[in-house]
C-alpha cells in the first residue's frame, strides 16, 4: 500500500514520518494524528505521513446531555486501525513505534543523520522468559523502568509468536470497552495495553473484564501489557501498607487485575551478554553511541535520549534559558504524577505553569513568551521526542522518562487544587485515590466528593476514609457504619468487601475517641478475617495490629505489648524485616513495651536508620519514627532537643503531606508544648494560637488535636502586659 503523502501545511524538516496521519475532507472523520513532536506540533493541524497504511482511527465523541465540558477535552476514543478501518494483524504492525516504543535517537553524538528506520532489535536476556510466559498464560505483563525497552521487546516477541493474530490496541481508556469487544470476537487476538496504568482506575480494566475476554468462543486470545516499575510498585504488598486509612477497595480492584498476570521483569541496565549482542550492530551510530555511554545508562535508555532530555529540562531553569518552558514541563509532569492519565490542553498548561515559574523566581529568570516555551518543550531532541509529547488537538503529556527523575518534590497543593476543578468526574476518582496515597487527604476528599456526587462507583467508601484521615473521624465512622450495614445485608458479614468496611469502621470509631469499642470491633474482625482469609493474610495481620494499638490506647499497655510481640514474630515470618508494616509494629512495640527510656531511645534510633534505608527519609513510617523519638526526648526532660526535633518534623511533614494534614497539625502542637517546656511561653503561645486558628477550620468539633491545643494554651502562664 502506498504511503499517504504530505499535503497542506507540509511538515517540519527532520520530522519522523511514521508518527501519525492527518487526512482531509471526509477521511478526517476516520483518521487522526498519532502524537507527534516538534515546534510545529503546537499549531492547529499538521499534515503528516503514515507508514505501512496504519493510523489511529478517530471515533466521534459521544455527546451526552449534561456531560462535563472536560469530557470533550479528553479527545476521541479509538483503536489502532488501517486506513480502510480494519484491525491490523500483528505482523502488519511493522514499526515498534506503533506499539508504543519510543523513537530512537536519530542524531548521535558524532553528528551523523540516521534515516527513519528504527535500530536493529537486540535480543534481551528477558526474551526467553517472555516467550515462555506467552506460551502458557493469557495475560502477560512486562515490567521495567521508562525507556528500558519494554515495548520494543514485547513488539518483537509478539510478531514472532502471533503474526496472524489481530492487533487490538486501544489508544485511550475510553476505547478499552470497544477493544475488549473486538478482541473477544476474534478467534486469535492480542489485546495490546502499552502503559497498563493508563487503563486502570475508574471506568478501567477489571478482573471480570479479563474473564469475559476468555469466555465464549474458543480461540487464542492474549493480553500483552507493559508497565513502568514505579507504577507497578504502587500495587505490591509493601505499597499497600502506605495507604493512609488502608483504602483497599479501589486499590484491591486494580491490584486484582495485576495479580492475574504473569509478570516478566526487564532491567534498564543491559547485561554483559546483551551488550555483546549489541556490538554486532555497532555500525549503526545510534547503537555505537549508546554502547559508548558505558554502564551508567541502559542502551535503550540512551537510544530514546532519556538522559539528554532530563538534563535539558533541568538546565532550562537558568535565567535567560527556557525557564517558562521548564515550568510548563513541570506542570505536565505533575499532572501525570497526580493521577491524570490523559494529555492536557495548551490552555491548561498556560494557566498551570505559572505557580511553578513564580516559585523559581518569576520575572527574575527572564522567562520567554509562552508560545516560545511551548515550541521549545515540544521540539524533538535528537529526533526522538520532545519534553512534551502531543499536539494542539489531542493535548500534551510529559515524556514518561521525566516522571521518574530523582529528587522530584511532592506534587504542590496548587496543582491538586487546579486539577480537581478541571477534570471529569471519573478522573476526580483517580486523582482522589492518588492524593490519598500521597498523604493529601483534604485534596483527596475534594476530588472524591465530586466523584461521589456524579455517581462514580466506589467513591463513597474511599471518600469516607479520606474524610476521616482529613480530621473528621466521627463523620467517617457514621458514613462507614451505613456502608458496612449495606455490605452486610448484600454480601454477608464475612465477605472480603464487608471485612474491609468493618476494618475502616473500627479504626475511625477509635479515632473518634472510643478506643474500647474499636478494640472490641477489631477483636471480632481479626477472628473473622483469619477464618475467611487466613491467619497470614495482610488484612488479618492489619486487624491484629489495630487491635493491639487500641488495646494500648485503652490503657492496657502490657497486653498491647504482648499482642505486638506475637504479631512481630508473625510479620517477620511472612513479610521479612524490611517490610513497612514490620517497621510499624517495631515502633508500636517500643512505645508500649519498653519500660527503660534509654533502651527505648536506642531501639528507636536503630529503627529510624532501618526505616530510612528501607523506605526513604520522607516515607510516612519514617516520619512517624521521628515523631516517637521527639516525644521520648520530651518525656526525658530534654525540652530544647525535643523542640528542635519537632520543628524539623513540622517542616518535613508540611513539605510531604501539606500544612493541613492532621499529622502536621499534631507535630505543631507538640512543638509548642516543647517550646513551653523550654521557658519560651510567648513563642509557644504564638504557635498555638496560629495552629488552633487554622486547625479549627479543618478538624471536626471536639477533635482530640483541638482539645490538646486548647489545654496547652490554657496551661501557659499569663502573657506579660504589652506582649499580647
Amino acid at each position: 500500500m502506498p504511503l499517504l503523502r504530505v499535503r497542506g501545511n507540509g511538515r517540519a524538516p527532520g520530522w519522523p514520518a511514521y508518527l501519525g496521519a492527518v487526512c482531509l475532507g471526509a477521511v478526517a472523520l476516520a483518521l487522526a494524528s498519532l502524537w507527534t513532536s516538534g515546534a510545529w506540533a503546537t499549531g492547529i493541524g499538521a499534515a503528516v505521513t503514515t507508514l505501512s497504511g496504519l493510523a489511529a482511527e478517530r471515533l466521534q465523541p459521544q455527546h451526552r446531555t449534561g456531560a462535563h465540558p472536560a469530557a470533550d477535552a479528553a479527545g476521541p476514543a479509538g483503536l489502532l486501525r488501517t486506513p480502510s478501518g480494519r484491525i491490523p494483524s500483528v505482523r502488519r504492525v511493522d514499526r515498534p513505534e506503533l506499539a508504543g516504543a519510543h523513537p530512537a535517537d536519530g542524531h548521535p553524538a558524532d553528528g551523523s543523520r540516521i534515516p527513519g528506520a528504527p535500530p536493529a532489535y537486540i535480543p534481551r536476556d528477558a526474551e526467553p522468559r517472555l516467550r515462555e510466559a506467552l506460551g502458557r498464560a493469557g495475560f502477560v505483563l512486562l515490567v521495567g523502568e521508562s525507556t528500558a525497552g519494554k515495548s520494543r521487546l514485547a513488539h518483537e516477541v509478539a510478531r514472532a509468536l502471533f503474526p496472524r493474530h489481530a492487533f487490538v490496541r486501544p489508544l485511550s481508556r475510553a476505547a478499552l470497552a470497544e477493544a475488549l469487544r473486538v478482541a473477544a470476537r476474534r478467534r486469535r487476538s492480542v489485546l495490546w495495553l502499552d502503559d497498563l496504568e493508563d487503563f486502570l482506575g475508574a471506568g478501567g480494566l477489571t478482573a471480570s473484564m479479563l474473564a469475559g475476554l476468555w469466555a465464549g468462543r474458543p480461540g487464542r486470545r492474549v493480553v500483552l501489557a507493559t508497565m513502568r516499575t514505579q507504577e507497578y510498585r504502587r500495587f505490591d504488598a509493601r505499597e499497600e501498607s502506605r495507604l493512609t486509612g488502608s483504602d483497599r477497595d479501589a486499590w484491591r480492584t486494580q491490584r486484582d487485575v495485576l495479580q492475574r498476570a504473569v509478570v516478566v521483569r526487564l532491567a534498564r541496565h543491559w547485561s554483559a551478554a546483551e551488550r555483546r549482542r549489541a556490538l554486532a550492530h555497532r555500525q549503526d551510530p545510534r547503537i555505537g553511541a549508546a554502547l559508548r555511554a558505558g554502564e551508567r545508562f541502559g542502551i535503550a535508555e540512551v537510544l530514546a535520549a532519556g538522559p539528554e532530555l532530563l538534563a535539558t529540562w533541568q538546565n532550562a531553569w537558568a535565567p535567560g534559558a527556557n525557564p517558562r518552558g521548564a515550568a510548563v514541563v513541570a506542570a505536565a509532569v505533575d499532572c501525570r504524577r497526580a493521577g491524570l492519565r490523559r494529555p492536557v490542553s495548551r490552555e491548561w498548561l498556560r494557566e498551570l505553569h505559572v505557580p511553578y515559574l513564580t516559585a523559581r523566581g518569576g520575572g527574575d529568570l527572564q522567562p520567554e513568551p509562552f508560545d516560545a516555551a511551548m515550541d521549545w518543550a515540544c521540539t524533538a531532541a535528537y529526533a526522538t521526542s520532545g519534553l512534551l509529547v502531543g499536539n494542539y488537538t489531542q493535548g500534551y503529556a510529559a515524556f514518561d522518562y521525566l516522571l521518574n527523575a530523582p529528587g522530584l518534590p511532592p506534587v504542590p497543593d496548587h496543582l491538586w487544587q487546579a486539577l480537581i476543578t478541571r477534570v471529569t468526574p471519573a478522573e476526580t476518582y483517580d486523582i482522589g485515590l492518588q492524593a490519598h496515597q500521597d498523604g493529601r487527604p483534604r485534596r483527596a476528599a475534594e476530588a472524591l466528593s465530586r466523584a461521589r456526587l456524579n455517581g462514580v462507583a466506589g467513591a463513597d467508601f474511599l471518600l469516607a476514609i479520606t474524610v476521616g484521615d482529613a480530621g473528621q473521624p466521627r463523620r467517617a465512622a457514621a458514613e462507614l457504619a451505613g456502608i458496612t450495614r449495606r455490605r452486610e445485608d448484600r454480601l454477608g458479614p464475612r465477605h472480603p468487601d464487608t471485612l474491609a468496611a468493618r476494618h475502616q469502621l473500627a479504626y475511625f470509631t477509635g479515632e473518634a475517641g472510643n478506643p474500647h469499642a474499636a478494640a472490641a470491633r477489631f477483636a471480632a474482625l481479626a477472628a473473622d478475617a483469619a477464618a475467611v482469609l487466613g491467619a497470614d493474610h495482610p488484612d488479618t495481620l492489619a486487624a491484629r495490629h489495630q487491635l493491639a494499638y487500641f488495646t494500648g490506647q485503652s490503657g492496657a499497655r502490657a497486653e498491647a505489648a504482648r499482642q505486638l510481640d506475637r504479631l512481630l514474630a508473625d510479620r517477620l515470618r511472612v513479610e521479612g524485616p524490611g517490610h513497612p508494616q514490620v517497621l510499624a509494629v517495631r515502633r508500636s512495640l517500643i512505645w508500649y513495651g519498653a519500660d527503660d527510656p534509654a533502651l527505648a531511645e536506642h531501639r528507636l534510633t536503630e529503627l529510624q536508620a532501618d526505616a530510612e534505608r528501607c523506605l526513604g527519609p520522607d516515607d510516612p513510617h519514617t516520619l512517624a519514627v521521628r515523631s516517637s523519638r521527639a516525644a521520648l526526648a520530651a518525656r526525658a526532660g530534654r525540652a530544647a532537643q525535643a523542640a528542635e526535633a519537632w520543628e524539623s518534623l513540622v517542616a518535613d511533614r508540611t513539605r510531604v503531606m501539606g500544612s493541613d494534614h492532621p499529622h502536621t497539625i499534631y507535630a505543631r502542637l507538640e512543638w509548642a508544648r516543647a517550646l513551653a517546656a523550654s521557658d519560651r511561653p510567648d513563642d509557644a503561645r504564638a504557635l498555638l494560637t496560629r495552629t488552633l486558628g487554622e486547625a479549627g477550620a479543618l478538624l471536626e468539633h471536639g477533635h482530640r488535636h483541638l482539645r490538646l491545643g486548647r489545654n496547652l494554651l490554657a496551661a501557659l502562664p499569663a502573657a506579660e502586659p504589652g506582649l499580647t
